[in-house]
């Protein structure tokens, strides 16, 4: 078979053709093409996220209330100080996934395992960090009110500090049936049992003058306060069942859209993280056998650190939409 190279007329123009088109291996070319293809399904995610904000801006949750949990130090109010350690330790092990692809371009194999592993434990921190904010979302602080609308109802004292519901209700010790559609009103059926029923709560705000209601439209960047007799009256007319804690049909924080957006679009966010982390555990592992040694080349390393640098920019925009703005 004759395998003679046969001349296109364009060897000596940028794009040659041959293994290495636009001065880039196949291998590069191909993880720019999917970084493309993935920004772009991220930009759809974040501008429908953005769309509803703003279609539902009077009601959207506000993020200093929602995110201020912080591992180890319950019941202090400290918003976005998790959140901006996550974003720093993406961003460290952004650096550190730099410094492996210098060193792998001097061929220094002992600091490639180095700086591997440093990325490999700062995306564990973030992917564990993750789950328990996750955690930490899906049980609530407080615990709401929602009424026959969907809207939500909070608890605050008379300062405009927000109250949990175990502050001021009482449960009662008796036998509670689950709420499902086939006993209950028809739209509406409990993923699980709350710690209170509405009654329970009805009793416990009448017996606490100084709890009030607030809704969860905003007014003038403050959420609407209801006076003592208007909290009693939207409670008993408009009370329809207990909210404890975010899943994907109800929200206590406010819209059950924002939780849903914070779901998909964190969830999809960490899943690329943890997939970044077994790339390069894989990677790490090949570094430490010599496979890359061996070829002369750490492009490998260099390839995944393209993956791992746009998981971080990604997060960059994530952090803004849902956390800042």
């Amino acid at each position: 078979m004759d395998t003679t190279a046969v001349s296109t007329g364009t060897e000596g123009k940028t794009w040659g053709g041959g293994n290495q088109p636009m001065k880039a291996s196949y291998g590069k070319m191909m993880m720019w093409f999917f970084i493309v293809s993935d920004a772009l399904t991220f930009s759809g995610f974040l501008a429908a996220y953005g769309f509803s904000r703003f279609k539902y801006i009077d009601s959207w949750p506000i993020a200093d209330e929602v995110f201020t949990h912080v591992p180890f130090l319950h019941g202090q109010e400290l918003p976005m100080i998790y959140v901006a350690f996550m974003t720093f330790i993406l961003i460290m092990s952004s650096v550190t996934m730099v410094l492996a692809v210098d060193a792998g371009h001097h061929m220094k194999k002992n600091k490639v395992i180095i700086y591997l592993f440093l990325t490999i434990i700062g995306g564990l921190i973030f992917v564990g960090s993750q789950a328990w904010e996750w955690a930490t979302f899906i049980k609530g602080d407080y615990g709401a009110i929602q009424t026959k609308g969907g809207n939500i109802l909070q608890f605050i004292d008379t300062d405009g500090h927000r109250v949990a519901l175990g502050d001021f209700v009482v449960a009662e010790s008796k036998d509670r049936s689950q709420h499902m559609e086939t006993n209950g009103i028809w739209f509406l059926e409990e993923g699980s049992l709350p710690s209170y029923t509405l009654e329970e709560v009805v009793s416990g705000l009448e017996s606490h003058p100084n709890v009030l209601v607030r809704t969860q439209n905003i007014i003038e960047g403050e959420k609407e306060i209801l006076s003592r007799v208007e909290s009693l009256r939207q409670i008993k007319e408009n009370g329809v069942s207990v909210v404890e804690g975010a899943n994907l049909k109800v929200n206590e924080y406010g819209s059950p859209l924002f939780a849903d957006f914070f779901f998909f679009i964190t969830g999809f966010h960490g899943f690329h993280v943890f997939s970044g982390v077994i790339f390069n555990l894989i990677i790490f592992f090949n570094v430490i056998i010599g496979t890359y040694e061996r070829r002369k080349s750490y492009e490998m390393v260099e390839k995944v650190g393209l993956y791992w640098h746009f998981v971080d920019l990604v997060w960059v925009f994530v952090f803004t939409f849902f956390y800042l703005v």
